[in-house]
């Protein structure tokens, strides 16, 4: 498959293959190769017109045995709001203790999406 188009890298299972692709006289994606399953096509589809991607990061704590809890979007967010998300969530301090699925924002950026903990800290 020739195409003058960036191998994507697909971020829909583990396995993250580097898909090629050529597109249509009217720029829709006509093949793609590289990928082992059928979610590559898709995903290169998505990724062209609205990229998406779940933020993971951590948030701090205050009195509790761990300084940080893992955090995540319960869906994917548009790639372009990423880094905002993610500075909102550097100034978030939360009290321990901090249980596994706590509610860190309930609408995100106006989007609603919820962030929640993927982790939880007991009170030192």
């Amino acid at each position: 498959m020739s195409s003058e188009n960036s191998p994507i890298i697909c971020v829909r299972c583990p396995r993250g293959c580097e898909i090629g692709f050529t597109l249509d006289e009217a720029g829709h994606v006509e093949a793609v190769e590289g990928n082992f399953c059928k979610l590559g096509k898709a995903h290169v589809e998505m990724e062209r017109v609205d990229p998406r991607r779940t933020l993971t990061t951590t948030v701090r704590v205050q009195g509790g045995v761990h300084a940080l809890v893992p955090v995540w979007t319960e869906e994917p967010l548009s790639k372009a709001r990423v880094m905002e998300l993610a500075d909102l969530l550097r100034d978030r301090i939360l009290a321990a203790p901090v249980a596994l699925g706590d509610v860190v924002m309930e609408d995100a950026l106006g989007l609603g999406i919820r962030v929640v903990t993927s982790g939880s800290v007991a009170a030192a």
